[in-house]
C-alpha cells in the first residue's frame, strides 16, 4: 500500500476491472484525478462504499481539501482527556446500582462500555468485513458469474466456497474482494491478495 500508516484509512481506485492504486485518501484522489474524463473510474473507501471526491484544481488544492479537518472546540466535560458530557437516561434502580460502585457512576459506566466493546470487537469486525466485501462485490462483481453463491459463502463463513466462486473473476476485483473479506474469514487484510 502506498503512503499509508497503520491507522490511516485505505482507499482503492479502480478503472474498469483494473485496480489503479491502494493508499490514503490523497493517494486515491490524485490517482483518480489522473484518469479524469475516462469512463469506469470508481473510488472505494475502507468500508467498501464508492466515494466521490472533488478532484478539481491543482494537486496542491486537492491536497488541501483532503487534509483532515481541524477538531471543533469541545464543550463541557474534560476536553483535554477527550471526555465529553452527554445525557444518559436510566431507570432509578440502575442509578442506585451505579452510585454504589467504586468510583461512582461515571467510572462504572466507562468500565461497562469498555468491557462491552472488547466483547463485541471480534463479531463487529467480522460483520464489518462482510458488509464491506458485499458492498464492493455488489458494485464491481454483481454481474459476474457466481456472485450470489460467493455472497452466500461469504455470509456463511465458507472460505473455500467463497474462493471457488471468485477464482474466475478478474484478478484485481477478486484480490480487492479478498482484502475486504479477510477479517470475515479470520485473516489479516494486509496479507490478503
Amino acid at each position: 500500500m502506498t503512503g499509508t500508516d497503520e491507522n490511516e484509512s485505505v482507499y482503492v481506485v479502480f478503472h474498469g476491472t483494473r485496480r489503479v492504486t491502494v493508499g490514503s485518501k490523497l493517494d486515491a484522489a490524485l490517482a483518480a484525478r489522473e484518469l479524469i474524463g475516462e469512463a469506469g473510474v470508481v473510488i472505494f473507501g475502507p468500508d467498501g462504499r464508492s466515494v466521490d471526491f472533488d478532484l478539481s484544481g491543482e494537486p496542491e488544492a486537492l491536497a488541501a481539501r483532503m487534509a483532515p479537518a481541524a477538531e471543533a472546540p469541545r464543550g463541557r466535560g474534560r476536553p483535554k482527556l477527550g471526555v465529553v458530557a452527554r445525557e444518559v437516561t436510566l431507570l432509578p434502580r440502575h442509578w442506585d446500582w451505579l452510585a454504589a460502585q467504586p468510583g461512582g457512576a461515571s467510572v462504572a459506566l466507562r468500565k461497562l462500555v469498555e468491557a462491552a466493546r472488547r466483547a463485541a470487537e471480534g463479531p463487529d469486525r467480522i460483520r464489518g468485513s462482510r458488509e464491506a466485501a458485499y458492498r464492493f462485490a455488489s458494485a464491481m462483481g454483481g454481474n459476474l458469474p457466481g456472485f450470489e453463491e460467493a455472497m452466500r459463502a461469504l455470509f456463511a463463513g465458507d472460505d473455500a466456497g467463497f474462493e471457488a466462486r471468485i477464482e474466475e473473476w478478474p484478478a484485481d476485483i477478486a484480490g480487492q474482494l479478498r482484502r475486504y473479506a479477510a477479517e470475515a474469514f479470520g485473516l489479516d487484510p494486509a496479507t490478503s491478495a
